[in-house]
């Protein structure tokens, strides 16, 4: 569902493109080719400089990335310019998908090229959902049930962490380089539209309910808190490390307010409730706006246990080493299998060599199991694949390919330290009962899920910087249309799923806490890792006409905000404050009336955001 909605976007994005008539630079302001260019590209390096001070007007009208001039350029002149220009290396990504576009295939085979991205960025996002869902949010899990969090705390922290892993991922590498800044932008706040109109009205359609009036007005005034303190950076066009910080301080004042109001209220149940006792025999239904709040626990642990008793077999049977190795890897459930339909099989047969990549390198923990999905033969040899796919994944394998003293790789280093420590665990454990440390194989199996989410969310955040910059759109606009529903696609279905079984009331908590999650937490952690990265940011003095590198700062920089930003966060300002003054005034009802509005809203909002990027709507 995740590529459908992403190859429909990607449909719209173009056929407004034809539209309005942005041609691909062929026949545009580009370069004639000399017939007496040197065999070695010099002639081809001296009129790219030549087109780069032709094009400066460009950039001092606020487009700080000089990639961006690329499609001005002749058809072959572009290879060698995203060879020789700094904003076109990608250095955090593992492909250069920009020099892949145009030096990959003769120019005449670009299309193709651009075709093959596309289709590589929407498995990228089959691999975030499948990630997240399967090894990411079970080991999250795990964490919290060793630590005896209550359903609150675990419910704005690990479980927010995990609802959101795409969205947070995505958002913090794009933040945390200067010119791919906009695509964190448009993702975020265009999830937060997505969200709160589109998603809240789906709800309300599908379940009409009262939606618990403090906890909701409590989640709408901290998003309109960081949505505001958002523009306001976005205005001034930077950061100071005290305002990262209060990104992150904000997320704990409100992690602590959730806290404490389900403390506060369980304190006022179990004092009603005992003063009810002293009272009477019978105990009245204590009624409470905030007893919404608490996580609404959907348990079917009784069916399965009889569902899995019947395929338990009678007599007592010792797997060996071998097969527990093979039924492990195995991600096909026979039972689940024979009931499912064709189309459930054929993409479940496209996803099984992910699955068995996943499986092979991460491990998971489920606190439901009596065996908490021990594995020896597996686990140990987790202990050998996942600290190598953490050293060779982090930073695209840069440290993973670093030689000590020049001699010996740290990936080398890597795998004989967990040979070494798989062969302990081997020897010490057996097959039947887990050992009394395999918690933290959770602990593991989130690390290496984490950078697994990573690694593909820069993926992902490179090609649509591709994209943008092939397509002449900007960064904004591919936030918020293919990055946004990308991320929130999956979640949207599962709110309206939980709505349509009886759950309203948690399908609208999760879509406001999601939210508030992954804005303050995004943008904190991504601004602090480009404060950490220390990258130099390319600046445009008013009064001298050549291009310089600023000295490096610890002060992230943000690309000029333009229209589209405006519209954006004015557009999500308005759907909140709609809903702090229109759900009070209907008593706290959603009914489909007030759905169909969102609904309209989310459209309106869509069609004016078209209008601004294709130039149709301007200053």
């Amino acid at each position: 569902m995740k590529s459908l909605v992403v190859f429909i976007s990607m449909l719209l994005l173009l056929c407004f493109q034809c539209i309005y008539g942005l041609g691909s630079g062929e026949s545009g302001t580009g370069v004639v080719p000399s017939p007496d260019r040197s065999p070695d590209g010099a002639d081809l390096r001296s009129s790219v400089g030549t087109m780069v001070g032709t094009h400066f007007a460009m950039f001092h009208q606020g487009n700080t990335d000089k990639c961006a001039i690329v499609m001005n350029l002749s058809a072959v002149d572009r290879c060698a310019f995203v060879k020789t220009t700094q904003d076109c290396s990608m250095e955090d990504s593992f492909f250069n998908y920009l020099k892949m576009t145009f030096c990959l295939l003769p120019p005449d085979l670009t299309p193709l090229t651009i075709t093959l991205c596309i289709i590589w960025l929407l498995f990228l996002f089959i691999v975030l959902g499948l990630t997240a869902s399967k090894f990411f949010c079970p080991n999250l899990s795990a964490i919290s049930s060793t630590l005896r969090l209550t359903h609150n705390v675990a419910g704005v922290t690990f479980l927010a962490l995990g609802n959101g892993a795409p969205d947070v991922f995505s958002a913090t590498v794009a933040f945390s380089r200067p010119h791919t800044a906009g695509l964190a932008i448009g993702a975020l706040f265009g999830a937060g539209i997505f969200v709160t109109t589109v998603v809240a009205g789906a709800v309300s359609l599908v379940k009409p309910f009262t939606v618990a009036s403090r906890p909701f007005l409590r989640d709408v005034i901290f998003y309109m808190a960081a949505v505001f303190w958002t523009v306001v950076i976005l205005y001034r066009g930077t950061i100071s490390l005290g305002e990262t910080l209060g990104y992150l301080g904000l997320y704990v004042v409100y992690v602590i307010t959730v806290i404490t109001s389900a403390y506060i209220y369980s304190h006022q149940k179990h004092s009603v409730t005992r003063s009810s006792i002293q009272s009477s025999t019978h105990v009245p239904e204590f009624q409470s706006s905030e007893s919404d709040d608490e996580a609404i626990l959907i348990s079917n642990s009784s069916i399965q246990e009889d569902y899995d008793s019947e395929y338990c077999p009678l007599l007592p049977y010792c797997e060996s080493t071998s097969s527990i190795l093979l039924s492990s890897l195995n991600p096909v459930d026979s039972r689940i299998w024979r009931r499912k339909s064709w189309r459930w099989r054929a993409i479940k047969i496209l996803k099984m060599p992910l699955e068995v990549l996943l499986l092979l390198t991460v491990p998971v923990v489920d606190p439901d199991k009596e065996d908490r999905n021990w594995r020896r033969p597996l686990n140990c040899l987790h202990l050998i694949t996942a600290p190598l796919v953490c050293v060779l994944t982090f930073r695209s394998g840069e440290y993973g390919m670093y030689r000590i003293e020049d001699q010996f790789p740290v990936w080398a280093l890597t795998l004989l330290f967990g040979l070494f420590l798989s062969a302990i665990v081997f020897l010490t454990t057996t097959n039947n009962h887990p050992p009394p440390y395999h918690s933290l194989f959770s602990l593991l199996g989130f690390v290496v899920s984490a950078i697994w989410i990573s690694a593909v969310a820069l993926e992902v955040v490179s090609i649509l910087h591709m994209l943008g910059v092939v397509f002449s759109l900007s960064n904004n606009l591919l936030g918020l249309t293919l990055l946004a529903w990308g991320n929130s696609i999956g979640d949207s279905f599962s709110d309206v799923t939980i709505a349509r079984q009886g759950y309203p009331q948690m399908a609208i908590s999760a879509c406001f806490g999601g939210i508030i999650f992954n804005m303050l937490i995004g943008v904190g952690i991504g601004c602090l890792m480009q404060m950490f990265n220390n990258e130099p940011v390319v600046t445009f003095p008013h009064d001298w006409t050549g291009i310089t590198l600023s000295p490096p700062t610890p002060t992230p920089q943000f690309e000029p905000a333009g229209l589209l930003t405006w519209v954006l966060a004015g557009s999500l300002g308005l759907s909140l404050v709609l809903s702090f003054i229109l759900v009070p005034l209907r008593c706290f009802h959603m009914g489909r009336s007030h759905g169909i509005f969102l609904l309209l809203f989310y459209t309106v909002f869509l069609l004016v955001a078209l209008l601004t990027e294709f130039g149709f709507i301007h200053t």
